[in-house]
């Protein structure tokens, strides 16, 4: 790709939804870190956690940008050379302002989606973007659209009857960009759902059929597409789908990930492995901009800051450098910190073994008596976090993000007990051991203060980057966990002092299953904790 082109974005959007909203100081510290790196853009990703005037209820304890916030972060990012560009959704992704019924529950047509073709929903998207436009000064805006699967078949479909799909979603994409444009903006959109309705296909990654897309390709003409895929190290399927996207007629965009949704651990590794093959197949097929995203899902459990040897790589990448040892030399002079022991990071998730894509979330909050994923440990996981802890703890250089090594040191340390001892427990009980039992319930002390030590280094963490808003969840988890394990020491005290003569869970099969990612919800407890698929 050469030197980056300085008309094109080379950008990182960050997720502000998933209950971490990054506080005012840590986007601007996170702005002149991308600065540095040569990024152009930052994004925001707000789901509703921006303010809407008119639209009190809109964010309401969601930690949302206040108006002025926003102008102090988009005067802040051009003063050294970086766009604010809005990143917003107008169809789906707005299950939090759904929390909301009594207020848009006449507006949802069903899951998290926005009830098309209906004039509330475009009041409420023309407030939108009125408020956004009188805060930052780009006039490029995101406004999502990705993901809405079952667009048009519920409250749409009772009021209008069964129609095409596509032709709801492009309907409603016409309307919204004609509100855009009341406005001066020039819309992009995730291309994801379009690629799908157009082709008939449940993935975007499917080979498509170019009659197909040219006959429903009446996109707006202001409208640009993104094309996002992290999950590849394939360079051929990123070409082909760019040229999928290039069949709309509309300018493409490429979205990249920095991994950071899988749970507490970043995935630089991966980062680094799919984006470098991601760049190759842009420079091949040519794109109008490349930005890099940092998801949250299921409660933004890990740092945007974590995957900071991501985003330099994958600048150097666009910018024609894949010397990995001169881009770890940048990284320490850049971020004042071991490239090497930011990637010990990752190494919480790959201990080795049956794991799954996430073992360090689900090892935390898996089940000491139900311990869905007990099946999965190996018997040398618990040597190889206790070995981890300390080598995390002895990396020198940390510079400014010693807070974030001492996350993973503390989670590290609470796993190298934990993460064995639901099997241990059961298999001491099926045997009638007692003694083992014994020296288990002596071990449960220890484990509580591990699992305090991380909360804290977790919530300074959280509330050095962050807003507060949010954090509710993590103590409900964190809080939850604990009160289990106290819970079930009691239970186990009770059982060898004779108060009680069984623990059934002990006494349940474990059942083998494919490990894969896991969620906090269906880890915590396989009985409904108000989680929906």
């Amino acid at each position: 790709m050469g030197e980056a082109d300085p008309r094109k974005m080379l950008g990182v959007m960050v997720d502000c939804s998933r209950n971490a909203v990054l506080s005012v100081p840590s986007v601007k510290r996170f702005a002149d870190t991308i600065s540095q790196m040569g990024y152009n853009a930052l994004m925001l990703y707000t789901e509703d956690t921006y303010e809407v005037e008119g639209q009190p209820f809109f964010g309401h304890f969601r930690g949302r940008y206040s108006a002025d916030e926003l102008r102090e972060i988009d005067s802040y990012c051009a003063s050294i050379g970086v766009e604010l560009i809005p990143c917003i959704q107008t169809l789906a992704h707005l299950n939090c302002m759904f929390k909301q019924r009594a207020v848009y529950g006449d507006i949802n047509d069903c899951d998290d989606i926005l009830l098309a073709g209906d004039e509330h929903t475009y009041q409420l998207i023309d407030d939108m973007l009125r408020s956004l436009s009188s805060c930052v000064r780009s006039r490029k805006i995101h406004i999502g659209m990705d993901e809405a699967y079952r667009v048009g078949t519920g409250k749409y479909k009772t009021k209008n009857g069964e129609r095409d799909r596509f032709d709801v979603i492009n309907e409603h994409l016409h309307k919204v960009c004609g509100i855009a444009a009341k406005y001066g903006y020039e819309p992009m959109i995730w291309s994801d759902m379009f690629v799908k309705l157009a082709t008939g296909n449940d993935s975007q990654y499917a080979h498509a059929d170019p009659a197909k897309i040219k006959e429903k390709a009446a996109l707006p003409e202001s409208v640009s597409l993104v094309y996002w895929d992290y999950y590849s190290d394939d360079p051929v399927r990123y070409e082909r789908m760019i040229g999928v996207n290039k069949l709309f007629g509309r300018p493409v965009y490429f979205a990249g990930g920095a991994w950071t949704w899988n749970g507490f651990c970043p995935d630089n590794e991966k980062s680094i492995r799919n984006t470098r093959a991601a760049l190759a197949a842009c420079k091949a097929r040519g794109v109008d901009g490349v930005f890099m995203t940092v998801w949250g899902d299921d409660g933004a459990e890990c740092s945007p800051f974590a995957v900071l040897p991501s985003l330099l790589c994958a600048a150097e990448f666009y910018k024609g450098n894949e010397d990995l040892e001169d881009i770890k030399e940048k990284f320490a002079r850049l971020c004042g910190a071991s490239f090497d022991g930011f990637t010990l990071f990752d190494a919480l998730d790959k201990p080795g073994g049956k794991h799954g894509v996430n073992p360090s979330k689900y090892l935390f909050y898996n089940d000491l008596f139900c311990g869905k994923r007990d099946p999965f440990v190996g018997k040398d996981d618990g040597a190889y976090y206790a070995a981890l802890s300390r080598k995390i703890k002895g990396v020198s250089e940390k510079g400014e993000y010693a807070y974030l090594f001492d996350v993973y040191e503390k989670l590290a340390d609470v796993l190298s007990i934990k993460c064995d001892m639901g099997a241990r427990l059961r298999e001491a009980y099926r045997k009638g051991d007692r003694r083992a039992l014994s020296d288990i319930l002596s071990e449960l002390p220890a484990l509580e203060e591990k699992i305090e030590a991380f909360y804290t280094a977790h919530k300074n963490r959280w509330f050095y980057d962050n807003k507060p808003y949010g954090f509710d969840v993590q103590d409900i988890r964190i809080g939850g966990l604990l009160r289990r394990v106290r819970s079930c020491k009691e239970r186990l005290s009770d059982y060898l002092s004779g108060k009680i003569n069984e623990i059934p869970e002990l006494s349940e099969p474990q059942l083998w299953y494919e490990p894969d990612k896991a969620f906090w919800a269906e880890t915590a407890s396989a009985n409904d904790i108000g989680w929906r698929f």
